[in-house]
């Protein structure tokens, strides 16, 4: 490459001054090389003072044409060469035009390594969707075991998760979320615990496994819609076993038979497992003590265990536990 930047300077010295630029700041990507190398680079290459601005950044580096670091005054020339960065980032030159070709060369080739260099030290804060959904790419960096630590760092800071630990999110649908703050109860959804960036893939995983413990909240899914998986560490351990090849237990069949006699009774037994008495529970299902108790007499004729006794309700818990699972296999 120098020899063939030697001949081609003695047969047009404009190309071959374009040429040291494109060798020149290729050096400096090679090197991973911060914006100060890249401005003073570009100053020192076409004699000008050389200036990259980003006000999204609250970002400014200024370089004098002989390689020293400038203040940076507030007044900018309209008619100074310039070219954007990126959205919000301006790379110039403190002198106005014509450009001549190496300041071209010079500008294009900088303003792409400047780029490079801010998505990889300073990226911005991913804008987040109108429904709240995060950027699908960077979250797979950031939940993925094997990746880089370095990559998980840059892909938490786009999208804008700092020091404070998050927790991630598993809804219905397939999407995943992080942040600080419990979700609402407008959907099913899985929450994994609150921890530092580099154990969010753990979260990521108990999310999914808190998600499949979850219900609808209607008659025929009656439960929670919404799970942490905190609070249920002793059922995930139940998700691990229960995969999509795994035949029901007899509890669940029978508790499958006894919804299929009637709309009432798959919400009666969850109330009965959630609510502190059976007064509770009448008051949560809104009938009289009396009433509750007959709907438990046929139930538990239908179930085959007394629902009466401790140890049946929590036989009980277990099997309404089992079956969300089988309804959501993954």
């Amino acid at each position: 490459m120098r020899d063939l930047t030697v001949r081609l300077a003695a047969l047009d010295p404009e190309a071959g001054a374009a040429l040291r630029v494109v060798s020149y700041f290729d050096e400096l990507a090679a090197g991973h090389a911060g914006l100060a190398a890249v401005v003073r680079g570009a100053a020192v290459l076409t004699g000008s003072p050389a200036r990259l601005t980003d006000d999204r950044r609250h970002l400014c580096v200024r370089v004098a044409a002989d390689g020293r670091p400038l203040p940076t005054p507030a007044t900018v020339e309209e008619g100074w060469l310039r070219t954007a960065v990126d959205a919000g980032a301006v790379l110039r030159l403190e002198r106005p035009g014509p450009a001549r070709m190496v300041d071209a060369v010079v500008l294009e080739r900088a303003a792409a390594l400047a780029r490079t260099v801010l998505e990889r030290t300073r990226p911005l804060p991913a804008t987040p969707a109108a429904d709240g959904r995060q950027d699908p790419d960077l979250l797979e960096v950031l939940l993925d075991a094997g990746a880089d630590e370095r990559a998980r760092r840059g892909a938490a800071q786009a999208l804008g998760i700092g020091a404070a630990p998050s927790r991630v999110l598993a809804y219905d649908d397939g999407e995943l979320r992080v942040g600080t703050t419990l979700p609402t109860a407008s959907r099913r959804v899985g929450v994994g615990p609150a921890v530092a960036v580099g154990e969010l893939p753990a979260s990521a995983l108990a999310a999914r496994r808190a998600l499949r413990l979850t219900a609808e909240g209607t008659a025929a899914d009656p439960g929670p819609r919404v799970v942490q998986a905190e609070q249920v560490q002793a059922l995930l351990l139940l998700a691990d076993a229960v995969t999509p090849a795994t035949a029901p237990v007899a509890d669940v069949v029978a508790l499958e038979r006894a919804a299929a006699a009637g709309p009432w009774v798959l919400a009666t037994l969850h109330a009965l497992t959630v609510a502190p008495t059976r007064r509770a529970a009448a008051a949560e299902l809104g009938v009289h003590h009396s009433t509750l108790q007959e709907r438990l007499t046929g139930a538990q004729r239908l179930l085959g265990w007394d629902l009466h006794e401790p140890a049946g309700v929590q036989r009980l818990h277990l099997a309404l536990a089992l079956r969300r699972l089988h309804r959501h296999p993954a």
